[in-house]
C-alpha cells in the first residue's frame, strides 16, 4: 500500500492527513502529537477513527493543520483520518465510521457580525426615553 491522502475540513481549520502502513505514530506540523495536543480530550478525537476501526498501531499518520483553532483542527484531522481509513478498507471501515457520525462534515460556521450592531444576533440595549 502506498501513501493515502484525505482531507478534512471544521470551521476554519484545514487538515490533510497521510496514512501509509507503519506503527502507529502521529506526526502534526513535524511534531508529535501529544505535544501539538497537549489535551487528553484532543488527543481521543484524533484516534478516535483508529480505535473504532480497530487499527491503533498500524498506520503512520503525517497531517498539515493550517487555520482554526485547536478543536477545530483536531475535528478536521478526524475527518481526514476517518476518510482515508474508508479509501483504504471501505467495506470493513465504512459502515462503523458513518454509524458513530465520523463521515460527516460539520458544517456549522461561524455567523457574521452585521453593521449596527455589537453581534451576530446580539442588539444594543433599547432605550424608550
Amino acid at each position: 500500500m502506498e501513501v493515502i491522502n484525505a482531507i478534512g475540513r471544521r470551521k476554519a481549520a484545514i487538515a490533510r492527513a497521510y496514512v501509509s502502513v507503519g506503527n502507529g505514530a502521529i506526526t502534526i506540523n513535524n511534531r508529535e502529537l501529544t505535544n501539538y495536543f497537549p489535551s487528553g480530550i484532543l488527543q481521543y478525537i484524533v484516534r478516535q477513527p483508529l480505535e473504532l476501526t480497530g487499527n491503533m498501531g498500524k498506520y503512520d499518520i503525517k497531517a498539515n493543520l493550517d487555520g482554526g483553532g485547536i478543536t477545530g483542527q483536531a475535528e478536521a484531522l478526524r475527518l481526514a483520518i476517518a476518510r482515508a481509513l474508508c479509501e483504504i478498507d471501505a467495506e470493513a471501515h465504512r459502515p462503523v465510521l458513518k454509524s458513530n457520525g465520523l463521515l460527516t462534515r460539520d458544517a456549522r460556521e461561524v455567523e457574521r457580525k452585521k453593521p449596527g450592531q455589537p453581534g451576530a444576533r446580539k442588539r444594543f440595549q433599547f432605550s424608550k426615553r
